[in-house]
Order: C-alpha cells, then structure tokens, then sequence
C-alpha cells in the first residue's frame, strides 16, 4: 500500500510519499503563502510522483469526538470545521490542506489523524480541570494535549531500540521543538502529557509562553485593559525564547550562551527549569522511567539541551555519555547501566500517520 503523508505546518505543507515497510520514497514541501497553498504547484508534485492508494492527514484536533485515525467523507469533514474553536491557529491549516489534496486526488480515499487522539484515554485525574462543572461539560474545557502524533512514534520506537515490549516500559518523550510538549507513556498509553487545552500550555517554546498564572492574564484584562487578541498574540507569538534571550531559534540561544550574553543565560536556564520539572512530572505519572526520548529539532539537534536536563536528572537514574555529542539519527546517548536508558530519536510523525491510515483501510469492516 502506497501512502501520502499530509502535514500542514505554518509556512508549508509536508509531504511524504511512503511505501512498503513506510520506506519514504518521495518527500517535499509546498509553500503556504499569505493566500494560503499554493494548488498548482501542489498538484505539479503529486503529478510526478506515483499515483497513491490511500492520503493520510495530520489533523491538529479530534476533540472529544475523534479518538482514532477516521476516514474522512462530508459528514467527518464538517464535524472536524465544527473543532475550530478549539485550535483557531492550527485546524484551518489542517483542513486547507486536507481539502487541497481532496480536490487534486478525489477518487483517493482520504484518513485523518489526530494529534490529540494518543491522549484521549489519559486517565480522568490528569486531563480534568478544576473548574466549575458547566465549564467542562458545555464548553469542554479539558486537557487534551497535542503532539500525540510525534509521542506515538517516539515511545514506540524507543521500544524498539531497547528491544523490549513496549507493554512493559514506562517511557517519558520529550518533543522539543518551536512547539513543545512532554509525555508520559505506560504500557504504550499517554497517561499524562504537558500541553493542555490549548497548544499553550506547558514548556517554554519558541515564541509560546508555556504555562503561566491565568490570573496575570486576568490582571492584564483588568488593570491595563488589554483586550483578548492582543493577550492572545503577546503568549502565542511574542512570549518563550523570544521574549527571553530575543530569538526564538534555539541555535541562536546557543550561541549567544557562548558569547556570554546574560539574557541567554536567562532564556537557557528557564527553558531547562521548566523542563526538568516537566520530566519529574511525567515520571510521576508513570510511577517511574525505563527511558527517556528526546525528539523534535531542538531535541534532536541540540547537545547542550540533553546535557544540562540530564545534569538536573542525574537523582533520578538519568545519564548520558560521550555519544550526546555526535549522535546521527536514532541514538542511545546514555551507558548500557545507567538505571534511565536515554534515546535521540528522530522524529517520524510521518510513519505513524502511515500507520494508523494502513490500519484503518486494512481493517475489516465492522458489522
């Protein structure tokens, strides 16, 4: 089965054209421009590529409604306009996409996969707010999480690198990136993960805030009467490494660390914080670590990151040797006897898509 891969990102759509075994045979971005996808240029690449049996789609948000990958008709594509509201940024970017490569492929059945679909069985005590009940049952209001694409793949790679069931392995995946996000994984399920409601939520990010006291937000509106969108694009665009060391590319941090600037230090140091405790957290969700992943840009690319969390981690069981420094695609960073088994793992959101879109056209229809 010949697979496309969709991901709609901010500035372009990935594609991926996988084949047996998800060996990548063809992979390319299209540029998203202030008019959206560029169509033509869309459908001048499909064109050259060999013709695919079924298109998988990142989708940001399932809701409440779409826990596992769903083959998409008229009905499923309303319903999926209708979860707007819950990632305004992030879903017309998916559904421009899906419709995009529907108009160019329209006899190819399409499967959309969900970003917050890992995360829909985490146990009541880690996704409910505690907030009055109306809020949850009329508004919705619960942590969701995101990235499950990304945790997926990871934790069940990492099962595979140490050659044990992934059953057995209570795992922590760090996916680091110009978004961010942990997660907890026992016995392959998402128990606990770091983004919320929103994408907002959680780790300090590129330009994104992460976590902060929703009363700031409610003494802003209050005291300095700053309006909803301007509090909204401050947090989403303006906030996280940006607003700490005046970049938001991690190399850039890095860099300017070596130069001795002090608004890096600042930026580094609350970056490890809040990630350190992060990690802790998560390792509480899951009564402990067999292994810690570290995938995304950041967390693959970056040495330093690894090497200052598993500084704070050593208590823990966590510790990485001279391999940190030069790893090349899926790597143990960390000796055979250390009590943490410590994973780079390159991040294949492709494959998982790929995955869950074979499983979902090879399964048997139900009765």
């Amino acid at each position: 089965m010949r697979i496309l891969v969709v991901n709609a990102g901010s500035s372009s759509l990935k594609l991926s054209l996988l084949g047996d075994d998800d060996v990548l045979e063809h992979s390319a971005d299209v540029e998203v421009g202030q008019d959206g996808i560029d169509t033509v240029a869309l459908g001048e690449l499909i064109g050259r590529w060999p013709a695919p049996d079924v298109v998988g789609h990142r989708i940001v948000h399932g809701g409440t409604l779409f826990t596992d990958a769903v083959l998409v008709n008229a009905d499923v594509r309303t319903q999926l306009e209708e979860l707007t509201d819950l990632a305004p940024l992030h879903q017309p970017k998916s559904l421009a996409a899906l419709d995009a490569v529907i108009e160019k492929l329209p006899d190819v059945p399409a499967v959309a996969c969900f970003d917050t679909a890992f995360h829909s069985a985490m146990p009541a005590a880690a996704a409910t707010y505690a907030v009055p009940q109306e809020w949850r049952e009329r508004y919705r209001i619960r942590r969701y999480g995101f990235h499950g694409l990304s945790h997926a793949y990871a934790s069940g790679r990492a099962a595979q690198m140490v050659n044990r069931p992934l059953a057995q392995l209570r795992i922590v995946t760090c996916h680091l990136g110009a978004g961010a996000s942990l997660c907890a994984v026992l016995a392959g399920r998402s128990v606990d993960t770091t983004m919320g409601f929103t994408p907002l939520d959680g780790l300090v990010m590129a330009t994104r805030s992460g976590s902060v006291d929703p009363g700031v937000v409610l003494w802003l509106e209050e005291h300095e009467h700053f309006d909803p969108h301007s509090i909204a694009t401050a947090l989403e665009h303006r906030s996280g490494l940006l607003a700490l060391a005046g970049t938001a590319d991690m190399r850039d941090v890095e860099a300017a660390l070596d130069r001795g600037e002090p608004d890096a230090q600042l930026a580094m140091n609350v970056y490890i914080h809040r990630l350190v405790a992060g990690i802790a957290a998560m390792a509480a969700a899951t009564g402990g670590v067999d292994i810690l992943v570290f995938t995304g840009g950041v967390g693959e690319h970056s040495p330093v990151v690894r090497r200052l969390a598993a500084q704070r981690l050593a208590y823990a069981g966590v510790q990485i040797d001279e391999r940190n420094d030069n790893n090349h695609g899926d790597t143990a960073i960390s000796p055979q006897s250390a009590p943490v088994q410590t994973l780079v793992i390159t991040a294949r959101e492709d494959r998982q898509i790929a995955t869950e879109t074979r499983q979902l056209i090879s399964a048997p229809p139900s009765r």
